[in-house]
């Protein structure tokens, strides 16, 4: 991981909440109080929420098979033409995501989405929040959020929403009531020195002189985001009381949790401790307390051997930044060689659907522009993402393959809809300068071309949704004699479908896959399919595939499923036994 900084983040920038519960019956404290007959004290008011048992440690049952996309308001659509996406927008789109029909060829079919931060704030990008429990005045409002979330429900997508834990913005009330009054009780919220004890452990200011008198405060990513004080017990009990306003009030189904790595600091090692750990399991045993299929997915962006410490008892899942890098590295060198390393480690050790893949994320180079312009390959990594186990993740203009680059404002323009005025995002003018491209890859366009990009996305996302294999099945890596050809079955007892790519430029004739001889790690031997007579089919293309014969030692040996693979195609191939298809 790169050392974070402003730029390397993103922004990253922070939210936090005003100490306050919503008004009228809206925190469960306030609720259980007033019930009793008692009178709630601002003490009391601040005394932790109880603990509450962790029901379980395996994901929530919707996700089975699901697929998630990340939406930033801001750019999807607007609907009153004042250049900036608004949640009225967003909610007339949902059709695009999922419109309700299983079967539909006009919608995506993801049954998950996730909002990047939709709160008061006074950015752009709304990750410096000043009022955590009021949707930002540029995107609508609390009750336009309401509707958003029932629509989408009535759908059958469940919402997440973004929660920044680390820190606050330096505008939020509670720090600003502590730079001006030393002796104010959030003055513990935050991390103060007198003297500036120097850059932090990546040569970095962490620490940043206060405007108001001699002295500093911590923040490891920003002056404008002050790190919050988790030994300062308040700031969790807050930061339960924000995820039950969203959960109770807001009717979301579960947070991604932004930097999560280093909310507790020891010393001068800044990520995962032991603190930020028990933060974490405190805080997920609660929320799951309140909502028991509550889903929480945290950024730890470090290889697996880092994110496995975070199981099994804290965030539900954690994106799987190792496998996305996996992914662009194979396909832009066109050598499949370590590819599925990362996945075969998540796959040992943390059970199917409690890891999240993606591709690229709001942060990142988009895809197309990653893989230098090129669509081809571009479709070979959604492909490979969207057969991989777990919940992936799709950032919103991947599904039609926008481009863009850094800075990041130019990583999250709007959503190209149509060649209309504004690529039918706005009537206006919008608020970031549209792609290069925008009047040529679009949404509308793409609708019109079986062949598209999109046209692969929305088969997929369907696909994964009813194909049991692809929703829960095993990875097992094949061998293909070929550097450039990535193959692998996913597998259940009954149902198989196997993925095989070319990433190279030219076509290759004669290809034949044979089971591992090993697993990713050179451990035992890789048994592969039950014995028996395997159908095939196609479910990407029209091209011929023969059945696979599989012997009684359980492996596949020297199968053909192509004459010859295509330059730069991805192909995936139904394998069934005498049981109907499941998978098409």
């Amino acid at each position: 991981m790169i050392a974070p900084s402003r730029a390397a983040v993103g922004c990253r920038l922070a939210s936090w909440i005003p100490g306050r519960l919503p008004r009228g019956c809206r925190g469960r404290l306030l609720c259980r109080a007033l019930f009793a007959g008692l009178a709630v004290s601002p003490a009391a008011r601040a005394q932790a929420p109880s603990a509450r048992p962790l029901p379980t440690e395996t994901a929530p049952a919707w996700t089975r098979g699901a697929t998630c996309y990340e939406l930033f308001v801001r750019s999807f659509k607007d609907s009153d033409g004042d250049g900036i996406g608004d949640l009225k927008g967003a909610t007339s789109k949902l059709d695009h995501i999922n419109d309700g029909n299983p079967k539909s060829t006009h919608s995506l079919g993801a049954r998950c989405i996730w909002l990047m931060p939709v709160d008061e704030s006074p950015s752009y990008h709304g990750y410096d929040v000043s009022d955590y429990y009021r949707v930002a005045r540029v995107l609508g409002t609390n009750d336009d959020f309401k509707v958003f979330a029932a629509e989408a429900h009535k759908r059958g997508i469940k919402v997440l929403v973004d929660l920044v834990l680390n820190h606050s913005s330096s505008e939020h009330p509670h720090f600003l009531e502590a730079l001006r009054d030393t002796a104010s009780q959030y003055r513990a919220w935050y991390r103060w020195s007198a003297t500036d004890p120097g850059r932090g452990p990546w040569g970095s200011d962490i620490w940043h002189k206060s405007p108001v008198r001699d002295e500093y405060y911590y923040g490891i990513f920003s002056s404008h985001m002050p790190d919050l004080n988790y030994e300062t017990p308040a700031v969790l009990d807050e930061a339960k009381r924000v995820a039950e306003f969203w959960i109770d009030s807001m009717h979301v189904d579960g947070f991604r949790l932004d930097a999560v790595s280093y909310l507790v600091e020891d010393g001068m090692h800044l990520a995962h401790t032991a603190g930020t750990h028990r933060v974490l399991r405190e805080w997920q045993a609660y929320v799951r307390g309140i909502k028991p299929d509550v889903f929480t997915v945290g950024e730890v962006t470090y290889p697996n051997d880092t994110v496995l410490t975070y199981y099994p008892d804290q965030l539900t899942s954690y994106f799987a930044f190792e496998v996305a890098d996996s992914i662009i590295s194979a396909v832009r060198r066109g050598s499949s060689k370590g590819m599925l390393a990362p996945v075969m480690q998540l796959q040992r050790t943390v059970p199917v659907g409690r890891w999240s893949p993606f591709v690229r994320n709001h942060d990142q180079v988009r895809t197309r522009t990653e893989l230098g312009g090129d669509i081809a390959k571009a479709k070979i990594a959604a492909t490979i993402l969207l057969t991989m186990p777990g919940m992936p993740f799709v950032y919103y203009g991947e599904e039609i393959g926008m481009i863009g680059a850094k800075p990041d404002e130019r990583l999250r323009t709007p959503m190209q809809w149509s060649a209309e005025h504004g690529d039918g995002f706005t009537t206006g003018t919008p608020w970031e300068q549209l792609q290069s491209d925008s009047l040529t890859t679009t949404v509308a366009a793409e609708e019109r071309d079986a062949g598209s990009i999109l046209a692969l996305h929305r088969r997929l996302i369907h696909l994964r949704d009813r194909c049991a294999a692809i929703s829960v099945g095993k990875v097992i890596p094949l061998e293909t004699g070929h550097d450039a050809v990535i193959a692998y079955i996913r597998r259940t007892d009954y149902e198989a479908v196997l993925v095989i790519a070319n990433l190279s430029d030219t076509a290759i004739a004669g290809v034949e896959v044979n089971t591992a001889e090993s697993g990713a790690s050179g451990s035992a031997p890789v048994f592969t399919m039950r014995p028996g007579h395997w159908k095939a089919h196609n479910l990407l293309g029209r091209e011929n595939t023969p059945p696979m014969d599989v012997k009684y030692d359980n492996r596949v040996v020297h199968y053909a499923p192509l004459d010859t693979l295509r330059a730069k195609k991805a192909y995936v191939i139904a394998l069934s036994g005498p049981e109907d298809w499941t998978c098409r």
